[in-house]
């Protein structure tokens, strides 16, 4: 845990006790600071008490004595509606910030040569598979690589900073909007798509939203920016007119006079005249696609802008060994194979895994998105059936009609896999792929998109269980066939 001693002897309020909360809520405590943490929730206040969290209850709370709101990410303090607790601790002129601007404070306030590096990463999609990419391979060169912030663990519940860490920053809209004083040493942006709009209003304060990843940066600073879409282009032109920091202009689909980008399937870095082959992607089995491209161009720019050895990242890449429910193969029975992408929440992210597979049988549906599935009409020549589930599968299913897609509605996860599995089976195709990337939010029948993801794999594994027992038949088993 990283205690928060730059907030001793203060009084913050922490609204929202999932994991961030809990995290920062916890550091405060620990570094001296009285802590009135509170959920609307009372199961999320009773599992925060398990974990050592005091609770006190905010709703009665004298709003004038707290030095600071540390708001979860999740809850909104200005659109579609500010919380409550927003509206209190503007009354009271109280600062909302969030877990990451008190690391960035624990940071700040160390000498400058005892500060730990930072690497940064935000965009809609690919943030996820960048960042475990980045810490694997500063695991691999041997570096105390520490990663969380919107992945895996809340950041003030990493390992305590010293000179010798690197810590690798997921980051998501949310998080940036209330992060006033992070400087990374290597900050990535990767692309831009209209996502949480029903937060930020609009996509260019989305984007400037994001773009506060790069404030605070220095000469000494690099920014990585994706150039594969027309708003990382302008971005990317407008930090170079700007001049404070090294820019590196990433791609997947181009050649760049200066930057990283993969050609060909090989990885390229020209930072000089000349430019230097890195690995052969089409060897890095679990970065399969273009998007993987861009985000493995990321990964090598960010890492040798502090001073990793570049054959050594060029090995660390093809030894990755994936991230879960991002295009994860989850097995395969006879000539299907499985995959799971429901971290494809949105069409844009859908679209990576939909452009890199043909012959797909797809699971598709959830909580609706702004904008649906008509941008992924495109790629339904790969697409050989789709499965709707969720409240989405109405209105999906009247576009892929209209498209004349053939599809179903099948309701739940579960029988959308056995549908799809048993059609994908009695098909002409040599390796058909049945494909969970469902371009929509979750909570609609999961809590968020991990457990949709774990419960397709679940199922996968018990389908993979049933067909082991009937081995040898030709045809599915009578009670595969009567459930489809």
């Amino acid at each position: 845990m990283i205690k928060a001693g730059t907030f001793k002897g203060q009084t913050v309020a922490v609204f929202g006790l999932g994991r961030t909360g809990v995290s920062a809520a916890l550091s405060l405590a620990a570094g001296g600071a009285d802590v009135w943490a509170w959920d609307d929730r009372k199961v999320t206040r009773d599992q925060a008490a398990e974990l050592g969290v005091s609770l006190k209850d905010l709703t009665t709370a004298d709003w004038s004595q707290f030095n600071a709101l540390v708001l979860s990410p999740g809850v909104p303090d200005r659109l579609p509606k500010p919380h409550w607790t927003a509206l209190r601790a503007g009354e009271a002129g109280v600062e909302i910030i969030c877990d990451i601007e008190i690391f960035a404070r624990e940071v700040n306030a160390r000498p400058e040569h005892d500060r730990p590096k930072i690497i940064a990463i935000t965009g809609t999609n690919g943030k996820s598979t960048t960042t475990a990419l980045i810490g694997h391979i500063l695991k691999s060169v041997n570096k105390d690589a520490q990663i969380g912030g919107n992945i895996g663990r809340g950041v003030l519940d990493l390992d305590r900073m010293h000179a010798g860490t690197h810590y690798v920053i997921e980051l998501s809209s949310y998080q940036l909007e209330r992060t006033q004083s992070l400087r990374a040493n290597a900050a990535v942006f990767l692309n831009l798509s209209p996502d949480h709009l029903e937060r930020h209003g609009t996509l260019e304060d989305y984007g400037l939203a994001k773009q506060r990843i790069f404030t605070n940066q220095t000469a000494e600073d690099t920014a990585v920016i994706g150039v594969d879409d027309d708003y990382g282009k302008a971005l990317c032109s407008q930090l170079k007119v700007k001049n404070g920091r090294r820019v590196l202009p990433i791609s997947a689909r181009r050649s760049l006079g200066h930057g990283v980008a993969v050609l060909g399937g090989k990885l390229f870095c020209k930072a000089h005249k000349k430019g230097v082959q890195i690995c052969d992607m089409t060897k890095a089995l679990a970065l399969e696609g273009r998007h993987n491209w861009q985000n493995a161009a990321a990964a090598y720019a960010a890492v040798q802008s502090v001073g990793v050895n570049p054959k050594l990242i060029g090995k660390a890449i093809l030894s990755f060994p994936g991230l879960a429910h991002r295009m994860e193969t989850i097995g395969k029975l006879r000539k299907v194979r499985f995959v799971n992408d429901s971290k494809a929440t949105n069409a844009d992210a859908a679209r990576q895994a939909l452009a890199s597979y043909d012959k797909i049988y797809w699971i598709a549906g959830g909580e609706p998105k702004t904008g649906g599935i008509k941008p992924l009409l495109d790629l339904m020549p790969n697409v050989s059936k789709a499965y709707l589930i969720g409240k989405a599968a109405p209105k999906f299913h009247k576009v892929l009609n209209k498209a004349e897609v053939e599809n179903k509605v099948s309701g739940t996860l579960e029988m959308a896999l056995v549908c799809a599995t048993k059609d994908a089976l009695q098909s002409d195709a040599k390796n058909p792929i049945v494909l969970l990337a469902p371009a929509c939010a979750s909570f609609d029948q999961f809590k968020d998109f991990e457990v949709r993801g774990d419960a397709f794999r679940s199922n996968v594994k018990d389908l993979i269980n049933l067909f082991s027992k009937d081995v040898g038949t030709s045809t599915p088993p009578d009670s595969f066939e009567s459930s489809a």
